[in-house]
């Protein structure tokens, strides 16, 4: 069994899509899948699985939502490896920053320099971003809802690919919700 944490798009936020949680923890239940936790109501599983992989896990479970729910939702699934790997490999003093500070964005494929390009990064400083494997840090000293390069970096769009951000608390929980030793 593996364990794993899915990270959905755009749900319970603005009065939209709305997705309670203990919904969604039958809904993973029904497919399956043991442990199943959420953590917040802004869409974040936890699951352990014995079958699948990741993007297959994902399909599933966006595929379920919609025949439930009625409609769409963007899935990212990662394991603990990766997810510890990400919290590791923050290339921003992450210890000495506040959680509204940081934000990783998690992507369903990689993503390259070119993609950013066109983002002047001086202009938006202090705040600066790293790209990392299928993810993304952003520093923003003012947090993400103020964040101007926040806002340049989402209007780059590239079709197929699905990106989600968590702060930087939620990336820890994440860690240490999914953690077989825990």
């Amino acid at each position: 069994m593996t364990t794993y944490a899915a990270l959905l798009r755009g749900i319970n936020v603005g009065g939209s899509r709305k997705l309670p949680m203990a919904d969604l923890r039958s809904l993973l239940t029904g497919l399956g899948h043991d442990g199943v936790r959420t953590h917040l109501q802004s869409g974040q599983a936890v699951f352990s699985a014995g079958h699948g992989d990741e993007e297959s896990l994902a399909a599933e479970l966006t595929r379920a939502i919609e025949a439930r729910f009625g409609f769409r939702v963007d899935v990212i699934v990662r394991d603990h490896a990766y997810l510890r790997a990400v919290a590791d490999a923050c290339p921003f003093p992450a210890a000495e920053l506040a959680a509204r500070q940081l934000h990783v964005t998690y992507y369903s494929a990689p993503v390259t320099p070119e993609r950013f390009a066109a983002i002047d990064s001086a202009a938006h400083l202090p705040e600066e971003f790293r790209l990392g494997d299928r993810c993304l840090y952003l520093y923003a000293p003012d947090g993400l809802g103020r964040s101007k390069l926040g806002e340049a970096l989402s209007r780059r769009p590239a079709k197929g690919l699905i990106a989600t951000s968590r702060n930087w608390n939620t990336v820890l929980k994440l860690v240490e919700l999914t953690d077989p030793e825990a």
